[in-house]
């Protein structure tokens, strides 16, 4: 059973963070603990985004930045899985580099260094130079960069659609069953 670590950034994409928590909680059955951290910006762009608070009702275990007493703020804690959802080009940056200044970029960096899967959903665009070496180093250090790129072969007629294609390819990352549109079938 696995133990998931959500975090939620300041970045533009809350749908994708909704659309993850949603099937998240409709495969209870694949994890054991399913915590989750939103940064301050990250509840006003969801407000912005998805004219809700909506993220306060969801059954799951909330941690604030400053929580080091988190379980997912160490190894010990044993969680397998972190998904950064979106992540923004600063949280991206100082993981990258290595300043565990939070609680976010604290359980990012054991991940890592416990050599379990971390996925980090970039949502900016264009990219610059320190972005793409930023990806580069978290990718070398073994973390997955996941842009929030949607596909279109799925024909999605909604938002929520649109973003479930990253979403799903993500959860397919995290190595979770789901029920998705597979290419070719």
């Amino acid at each position: 059973m696995h133990k998931i670590v959500v975090a939620v950034t300041g970045a533009s994409g809350s749908i994708y963070s909704k659309v993850l928590l949603d099937k998240l909680l409709s495969i209870k059955e694949q994890w054991a603990d399913l915590s989750v951290v939103l940064t301050e910006n990250a509840k006003e762009v969801w407000k912005t985004e998805l004219d809700n608070d909506a993220y306060k009702n969801y059954p799951v275990k909330f941690y604030t930045l400053q929580d080091f007493m988190a379980p997912f703020a160490s190894g010990s804690g044993q969680y397998d899985i972190m998904i950064i959802i979106p992540c923004s080009m600063g949280t991206l940056g100082r993981i990258a580099g290595g300043i565990s200044n939070d609680l976010i970029t604290r359980a990012a960096d054991v991940i890592l260094k416990e050599r379990r899967k971390l996925i980090a959903v970039v949502r900016d665009t264009p990219y610059n130079l320190i972005h793409i070496r930023n990806m580069e180093t978290i990718t070398l250090a073994g973390g997955i960069i996941c842009p929030a790129t949607p596909s279109f072969y799925s024909k999605p007629k909604t938002l929520e659609e649109v973003a479930a294609t990253v979403v799903d390819r993500v959860l397919d990352l995290a190595g979770l069953s789901i029920n998705t549109y597979r290419w070719g079938k």
